[in-house]
């Protein structure tokens, strides 16, 4: 089965200041349509992987045949990344905040909430050209931040290193901010703040 471009929650324009409407359109309608035609197209002839979910073929990258596994590993972990990406945000005021419990695992593994900012903050910004800055749940229930380039993510078994589920991901390719904010991707991250959809960040740490 084919994959589609997931519908979003809110409009297009729900997420300024932070994020201009025509930022979105852009991104989600050319980027990440063109991720998703890629990947269906790396998948033809393949009906045990087209049966997967996104989810596994992110999963099982590395065990890809050999002709295809780039194209899979690029526009696979591009659309799973960004059907999570417009997830992760909600208008603003409507996303809520850290549950207690994810709040204790940043507070032990950070310091504290906003430490726990920084460190993901500078997580994207160090990250070399493009690709995402990840908050990643561990099998001890644990939190930790990584980066990973290009459109790797951490569910990319032997690719990835980041050693846990991922709980919540910034986009920091430039395509995700450079009409607002042109080189000032710190800007575009502070903005991301007020965006961000800790509700369904809470979802994941309690079912994972």
């Amino acid at each position: 089965m084919a994959f589609t471009l997931p519908e979003l929650a809110y409009a297009e324009n729900a997420l300024e200041p932070s994020i201009d409407a025509t930022t979105m359109n852009i991104h989600r309608t050319k980027h990440h349509q063109a991720y998703i035609n890629n990947l269906n197209k790396a998948l033809e002839g393949h009906a045990d992987l087209q049966a997967m979910t996104i989810d596994q073929i992110c999963a099982n990258v590395a065990s890809m045949p050999d002709a295809i596994k780039g194209a899979v590993r690029n526009n696979g972990g591009g659309h799973w990344n960004h059907s999570q990406y417009w997830k992760w945000m909600a208008p603003k005021g409507t996303g809520g905040a850290p549950s207690a419990e994810l709040t204790a695992a940043m507070t032990a593994a950070f310091g504290s909430f906003d430490a726990f900012k920084e460190k993901f903050a500078a997580a994207g910004v160090g990250r070399f050209g493009s690709g995402w800055a990840w908050l990643c749940k561990k099998a001890d229930g644990s939190v930790a931040i990584c980066s990973t380039p290009n459109q790797d993510n951490p569910l990319m078994k032997g690719i990835a290193d980041c050693g846990g589920t991922p709980l919540l991901g910034c986009d920091v390719w430039e395509h995700a901010y450079y009409l607002k904010y042109q080189n000032r991707r710190p800007d575009y991250l502070a903005a991301w703040w007020d965006v961000v959809n800790w509700n369904y960040v809470n979802s994941l740490f309690a079912a994972k």
